[in-house]
């Protein structure tokens, strides 16, 4: 008998409610300190690393191997058959790369690897998706070509308070880092096809902005019903006015909330404000 194991990465920003209910596998990656290195969201929480920023801005990393084989090792030894992995984008970190590796010289369970191509509610989105379809017991491979068939029809977009975590990160991708010094500028981010941030669109100051984010979700009302996450990094204020402008539009379905993991903190720095739109699928 077929018994489905799910697995993602700490960059989801999933709730431990979710991730319990659905008894979803999470693998930490890794945020590293000039003399400590840290679990995201094991060791070391958002708060911790948003304290630290002015004294020292940390690195991020993929999960470790070791973590990523004892993970699979357990799973196995559990009586799983089959394992979906879904991943941070490999456009932005390399843990797509370091699953397959471990995944490849691993011989007791059918492992297969899907790049999220997005991140945070991105990839929590399409977990979710697995992970209810495990639960209704859809066929293994039916489960694998809906989630590839839909990653590309769920949208995030979010805004910073200053390009200058990203920049410093390497994942700067194709926004300019000098756009948002120039007149108040504040750029909605999005990712591409390949996984990279791209700007979607330029706004005067952080209110125009959010304005703007919004717009690409109430199109999609005019023609779908979709379930809409809200994240923020210490931009509780802000979320918490959005979803109130939300919350009783109509076709709205579920509506989450959430912090960004530390490892997102790192490179985006507070002030995040983000929405990600998940269409209803036929």
């Amino acid at each position: 008998m077929t018994k489905i194991a799910l697995v993602t990465d700490s960059s989801c920003d999933l709730s431990s409610d979710l991730l319990s209910k659905f008894n979803i596998e999470v693998v930490p990656l890794r945020i590293i300190y000039a003399q400590t290195e840290y679990r995201d969201q094991v060791d070391i929480t958002p708060n911790e690393v948003y304290d630290r920023l002015d004294e020292e801005v940390p690195t991020t990393s993929m999960p470790s191997p070791q973590d990523i084989l004892e993970t699979f090792e357990k799973l196995a030894d559990t009586g799983y058959s089959h394992c979906i992995v879904i991943s941070l984008s490999s456009g932005l970190s390399g843990t797509y790369q370091a699953f397959q590796m471990i995944a490849q010289n691993f011989d007791r369970m059918k492992i297969d690897i899907i790049d999220s191509k997005g991140l945070s509610w991105i990839l929590g989105f399409l977990v979710l998706e697995a992970a209810q379809m495990i639960q209704e017991q859809f066929d293994y491979h039916e489960i694998l070509e809906r989630i590839k068939r839909i990653r590309q029809k769920i949208k995030g977009f979010f805004i910073v308070d200053t390009l200058e975590y990203l920049k410093k990160g390497g994942r700067i991708g194709k926004v300019a880092a000098t756009l948002g010094s120039m007149l108040n500028l504040k750029p909605i981010i999005t990712t591409d096809d390949q996984g990279l941030f791209t700007p979607y669109q330029l706004a005067r100051g952080k209110k125009q902005a959010i304005k703007k984010m919004v717009e690409p979700l109430l199109k999609q009302l005019e023609s779908t019903k979709a379930s809409i996450a809200i994240i923020q990094g210490r931009a509780e204020v802000e979320a918490e006015a959005l979803r109130l402008r939300l919350k009783d539009l109509d076709r709205i379905g579920n509506l989450y909330v959430s912090p960004v993991s530390p490892a997102l903190v790192v490179h985006t720095g507070p002030g995040l404000i983000g929405i990600v739109i998940n269409p209803e699928h036929s």
